[in-house]
């Protein structure tokens, strides 16, 4: 099965410490490299071991597919040095006061959901960047979208509380499927304790079986691609 259970800093919020996509994982620096090799192996991605402007916030401060990432003002030349030398594609730094893009933008290679609360200009841009279609929603009548799923190019897992006009508008925009479940034993916030891409899926170290049954079903990725 390819669902890992994980901690990072002695808690199942692995959402709010890393970021991946088909292409790479981005993880905090002080995350020890041994324990790390194998989601990188697992996910088939290549590494990026840094902070965003210091913190180790980075799947809520930052936004990624294959095409792009969306960065906060306040990253440094640094960690922009650490990201470049393993990525290749749109890198944007958002001259915005909004900082949370992990938390505001759900996305895919195949399109994105934003936060309604952003500007046109905002989400010009970030379109943009991913190089997808992106379109304002919200999940269980809430704005913080990308906090509240977690969505690769062979599914989407979002919050219980999902609306039947959000559901259709996630799966026009993304156009892949779309399901609903938890993590970290009931916490709605999926994104918080959850990342994947379309090899695998890593869940927070909390995470209960019928959880886990769920959101391998959800991602496509009860088992390894032959």
């Amino acid at each position: 099965m390819a669902i890992h259970l994980f901690s990072l800093f002695g808690g199942a919020s692995i959402g709010v410490y890393s970021l991946v996509t088909d292409k790479l994982l981005i993880i905090p620096k002080w995350a020890p490299l041994k324990k790390i090799q194998g989601l990188k192996q697992s996910l088939k991605v290549k590494l990026v071991h840094t902070t965003i402007g210091w913190s180790v916030l980075v799947g809520a401060l930052a936004c990624a597919n294959s095409n792009g990432i969306l960065l906060p003002h306040f990253v440094r030349d640094e960690e922009l040095k650490d990201i470049k030398s393993v990525f290749e594609g749109n890198i944007t730094v958002m001259e915005t006061n909004k900082t949370a893009y992990g938390n505001i933008v759900l996305a895919n290679d195949y399109g994105a959901v934003v936060d309604p609360r952003l500007k046109p200009s905002d989400i010009k841009r970030i379109s943009e960047t991913l190089g997808v279609e992106a379109v304002s929603g919200e999940i269980a009548g809430l704005p913080y979208v990308g906090s509240l799923a977690v969505a690769t190019d062979k599914g989407v897992l979002v919050h219980p509380l999902l609306k039947e006009d959000e559901r259709k508008l996630l799966e026009d925009v993304l156009k892949v499927p779309v399901d609903v479940g938890t993590i970290n034993c009931g916490i709605p916030y999926v994104g918080t304790g959850l990342i994947g891409n379309r090899y695998a899926a890593v869940a927070g170290l909390l995470t209960t079986g019928p959880e886990m049954f769920i959101i391998g079903n959800a991602l496509d990725v009860v088992k390894e691609d032959e």
